[in-house]
């Protein structure tokens, strides 16, 4: 299993990072280029929060083989193909994860740098180029330079600051190892800085966003505040994008198709919806002499201007409109459950059928009974137990945070953890206490992440709603934000020498980040008294402080003792109200039109067809009859014109139309007649009252 376990991480780490990045993104509409370079940032960063775990049972096991080969008093023992080394009463077992060495430095620093690399260079460069409205590549790039070059410069600046202290600081001589432990310093301290933030506000949310999960009633309030905030989105977008299709239509009126900016006009056309473009069309007037009348046209820039404001119009009002109809769905099924928490059947009853068929396995298994029980009486419960398990690991976190420090005793409980499974050398015990303990971490963080809202600038929408300048941002706040993360959690563990003061190998991770003690400020300063921050801002978060600051200063938030909210759940409340009733009424016209075609297309399309048969028949006698009388006198000619004459008069007979379908051409046979089964049905005087 040498390697085995790393290579089997690579390639699942791979895939859960497609899958997140698919449930965001939109493959097919968005550039190949963000695609990739977003998934190889998230790709990156979960695949250091996976591997890390393995890092630490190699260490381990590296360590026991340095006691081992230390201890003058050490006995081999060999049992087969395992080798024990037992210094004392202690003894060495490979873990089944363990990696050969030189393979996990290595791995660290292409991880490390190549995320380094995207989060500092490449991803803010490519978000300006997304987000640019240029017509051309060169275009992209110099507005991407532009504003860029006072994003660079602030961090050059920061940086130029720590080369400075550790120039002037007589104690340090300036080498190629301490300059990068300094930018690396750098990174991790503006990652640890918004890392402290998230984390206070992730161990508070989580737990106490399942323990309301289990109020339906509270969820179903909440919704509806949701959905009055939402409708406002929805129509200020709206207006926003007949606003710019406006503009646009102005634009495509006054350049003509011999403008030698026609190009942008039909770029921009390109990018505004189905139904706008054939609204407007192109622009195809006579030749006209633009030359005259320079003052009359817009400039390229102001297309540039015109085209950003289109792609972000278009954006937007798409996800308002997914993020509704999402949130109609949401509303109806919750109602659904308070409908059912009193029934006395015991069985499920959904309002509105389920759009897509659902498989038929999961509806055998999945029946009304099951779903009631799991609806309403298992799903609470499931939250409250999460919502207490996730409290307790918020606690352990946050006493960790503030006691990690302390090595003699040792008072955080994760390092404890790790130190009682090292004197058995329980790697299997190790590796799931490291996961679950960075996981949990990686968890508070990133759906810290993935749940803030910078206005309508930087917002994560499922359902494949993100644009690319959210997703390229959402990249570069990962790939700064691990590494510190990885540090913090090393720390806790006491597997980070700089944090335990001991003399041990460390890490193939820590080896790669450096010694931070040439920053000695930082290293023994921020990194170990800024973390307690963390119980501040939990506390804020317990008692709801910034959502009382955001709500006093405007931006409305649900907030159950407020006047505003009250107004606003009764606004959603008609809202949603609303909609059911035209979902209602739009359900019930399709179930009568489809009885009345059950009851009454068939009835009409057997007597059109015994009509046609009939008629089919007549017609054989009839000609058959006129053909042996008038032989002697007419040639086939004339009994051919005659046939004619005939069935023309037979076809002049009044029409039942049935409007389900309409044929294009209805008399398309060879003998000139309507087809069995046709919409156009002659009536015979005989069968006039076959219907009744």
């Amino acid at each position: 299993m040498s390697g085995a376990a790393l290579g089997i991480e690579i390639v699942f780490v791979f895939f859960l990072a497609l899958i997140i990045l698919h449930r965001y993104g939109d493959f097919k509409k968005q550039h190949r280029l963000v695609i990739i370079a977003t998934l190889l940032a998230w790709y990156l960063c979960f695949l250091i929060v996976f591997i890390l775990p393995l890092d630490v049972t190699t260490t381990i096991y590296n360590r026991c083989k340095l006691a081992v080969n230390s201890s003058p008093s050490e006995s081999s023992i060999s049992n087969g193909s395992h080798t024990r080394h037992a210094p004392g009463n202690r003894e060495c077992f490979k873990p089944w994860s363990y990696i050969p060495p030189g393979i996990m430095p290595v791995f660290w620093r292409v991880v490390y740098w190549t995320s380094q690399f995207l989060t500092w260079i490449l991803l803010p460069f490519m978000q300006s180029y997304a987000r640019s409205g240029g017509f051309s590549i060169t275009g992209k790039i110099k507005t991407a330079l532009i504003e860029n070059a006072i994003y660079y410069g602030t961090y050059l600046l920061i940086f130029g600051a720590f080369l400075i202290y550790v120039a002037v600081n007589p104690n340090f001589s300036l080498e190629w190892n301490q300059l990068q432990t300094i930018g690396i310093a750098a990174a991790n301290t503006w990652g640890l800085f918004l890392l402290v933030l998230l984390l206070g506000y992730g161990l508070v949310e989580i737990p106490r966003s399942h323990w309301n999960g289990a109020k339906k009633g509270y969820l179903l309030m909440k919704t509806y505040f949701k959905a009055a905030k939402l409708m406002t989105e929805k129509a200020d977008a709206e207006e926003n994008l007949e606003d710019i299709m406006e503009e646009v239509r102005k634009v495509n009126e006054s350049i003509k198709y011999n403008h030698p900016l026609r190009k942008c006009v039909d770029t921009i056309l390109k990018k505004c919806p189905t139904e706008y473009q054939e609204r407007m069309g192109r622009n195809m007037d006579d030749y006209e002499d633009f030359e005259e009348r320079p003052n009359a046209y817009p400039t390229e820039k102001s297309l540039v201007k015109l085209h950003k404001q289109v792609i972000y119009s278009v954006q937007r009002h798409c996800r308002t409109q997914v993020q509704w109809r999402i949130l109609l769905e949401q509303a109806f099924y919750l109602e659904d459950v308070a409908k059912n928490e009193t029934s006395a059947t015991r069985q499920f009853v959904h309002t509105f059928q389920p759009q897509e068929p659902e498989n038929k396995v999961i509806q055998y298994l999945y029946t009304p009974t099951v779903e009631w029980y799991w609806e309403c009486l298992l799903q609470p419960w499931f939250h409250r137990i999460l919502a207490i398990v996730l409290a307790i690991f918020s606690i352990i976190v946050v006493w960790s945070e503030c006691t990690f420090f302390s090595t003699n005793p040792v008072l955080s409980l994760f390092a404890c953890f790790i130190q009682l499974a090292e004197k058995t050398y329980n790697y299997f015990y190790i590796e799931m206490a490291c996961f679950f303990t960075i996981f949990f971490l990686s968890i508070c963080v990133y759906s810290t992440v993935f749940r803030i809202r910078v206005f309508n600038y930087y917002y994560l929408a499922s359902h494949h709603q993100t644009d690319a300048y959210s997703l390229l941002f959402s990249g570069m706040l990962f790939c700064r934000l691990t590494p510190p993360l990885c540090l913090n959690f090393l720390g806790l563990t006491h597997m980070d020498s700089s944090i335990s003061h001991q003399n041990t190998e460390p890490t193939a991770y820590t080896s790669i980040m450096g010694s931070m003690k040439v920053l000695s400020f930082v290293a023994d300063g921020f990194y170990i008294y800024y973390p307690m921050l963390v119980v501040i801002l939990c506390i804020a978060t317990y008692f709801s402080l910034g959502t009382r600051c955001l709500n006093l200063l405007g931006f409305q938030q649900f907030m159950g003792d407020n006047e505003m909210t009250s107004d606003l759940i009764d606004e959603g409340k008609e809202l949603i109200r609303r909609e059911k009733r035209r979902r209602q009424r739009q359900e019930e016209g399709e179930n009568r039109r489809r009885e009345w075609k059950e009851r009454y297309g068939n009835n009409r399309e057997d007597s059109a067809r015994n009509r046609n048969v009939q008629a089919d028949q007549k017609e054989s006698s009839f000609t058959e009859t006129n053909t042996n009388r008038f032989s002697s006198k007419y040639t086939r000619a004339n009994g051919r014109n005659e046939r004619d004459r005939i069935e023309l008069l037979q076809d002049a007979e009044p029409l039942d139309f049935n409007a389900d379908t309409v044929s294009e051409d209805p008399l398309d046979s060879d003998s000139g007649r309507y087809q069995p089964g046709g919409r156009y049905l002659s009536m015979s005087r005989s069968r006039i009252f076959d219907d009744v």
